[in-house]
């Protein structure tokens, strides 16, 4: 994996880990099930936006070694924005 995106999926971890550490204190406070689910649903999209973000860089590295023309780069590169962007 590229340094600058280990270093994105680093700071998204730790921001994902900071959103679970706040849903516990949550729990310990006894609030609302609904605010609880609500931090969940956060946690997990962050969750798969990361996993997205994991799968596009696999995908890139594994074409790197492949002749692609610009058009092709392009094409892929909007083809992993989309996955990306939905996970």
């Amino acid at each position: 994996m590229v340094q600058a995106t280990a270093n994105q999926l680093k700071n998204r971890l730790r921001r994902a880990d900071g959103q679970l550490q706040g849903i516990l204190k949550m729990v310990d406070e006894g609030r609302d099930c609904q605010e609880i689910l609500t931090q969940l649903a956060a946690v997990r999209s962050g969750v798969e936006r990361m996993m997205g973000v994991v799968v596009a860089e696999n995908v890139k590295q594994c074409v790197v070694d492949e002749s692609l023309t610009a058009e092709q780069q392009a094409r892929l590169q909007s083809a992993l924005d989309l996955v990306v962007k939905t996970h």
